[in-house]
């Protein structure tokens, strides 16, 4: 089961959005994947789905449009000194 879901741009709208030779629809539905991602409504999988991508297409989409790393530096630096205990105690 699919919805589909119809937009009214006005004209001179629609010509400025599709003026780089993308078709409306198409630019729309990756917007909604796109923010969709982006607040955490949708998965990597699920984007990949709606646009009919392969994981490492997806991946690759949401890494061309999203900050996909955004970390904050204490969560990096909490990563670091992780990384560097288990350099200094590897396990057995």
């Amino acid at each position: 089961m699919s919805v589909r879901v119809i937009l009214d741009i006005p004209d001179e709208i629609a010509a400025q959005l599709s003026s780089r030779g993308q078709e409306l629809s198409c630019a729309a539905l990756e917007a909604l994947a796109l923010e969709s991602y982006r607040v955490g409504r949708l998965t990597q999988v699920q984007v990949g789905r709606l646009l009919g991508l392969s994981r490492i297409e997806a991946e690759d989409f949401l890494a061309e449009h999203l900050d996909l790393y955004d970390y904050e530096p204490n969560e990096l630096r909490r990563e670091a000194e992780a990384l560097s205990r288990l350099a200094d105690n590897p396990p057995r």
